[in-house]
């Protein structure tokens, strides 16, 4: 489990709640900090869905990944709309969990689109996922899989 989240619960995009310890377990996470308001955001957001789906619905058995959603929108409905309009099925913080800002300062998110890319622990991987998935595609995800020393049996 994420440290950082652990003892929240998460969304997912039909608003339904979700342990984070659970949904999060032996997982490469991907913090994605982004808001509807955000043209690059709304660029990246198709590619980051593409390499999700492909990660976890076109591999067998599905990668050990999963993201979550840190909103910087200016309310719930735009956050709401902007899941169900764009996003994949990963999971999102509340919009009104206060714990947002506790996790900008921690990654020191300065602009979005961010994607940092942890290990169980919260510890760092990358905070450069953004980049990766453009650069390297669905290979960046075995490096991230060595670096956070999660023991799975998948192939890319």
């Amino acid at each position: 489990m994420v440290d950082v989240l652990s003892g929240r619960l998460l969304v997912d995009k039909a608003g339904r709640s979700v342990e984070a310890e659970e949904a999060l377990q032996n997982k490469v996470v991907g913090l994605y900090f982004s808001a509807a308001w955000c043209a690059p955001c709304r660029d990246f957001t198709p590619v980051l869905c593409g390499f999700y789906t492909e990660l976890l619905e076109e591999t067998e058995p599905p990668a050990p990944f999963e993201v979550v959603f840190i909103s910087s929108d200016h309310s719930a409905e735009e956050m709401a709309g902007y899941m169900r309009a764009m996003h994949g099925d990963w999971l999102a913080l509340p919009f009104h969990d206060s714990y947002k800002h506790d996790l900008k300062k921690k990654y020191n998110i300065t602009a979005i689109p961010k994607l940092v890319i942890v290990k169980q622990t919260g510890e760092v991987i990358t905070d450069k996922g953004r980049k990766q998935i453009r650069d390297k595609g669905l290979s960046c995800f075995r490096n991230w899989l060595e670096a956070a020393d999660i023991f799975q049996n998948f192939s890319s």
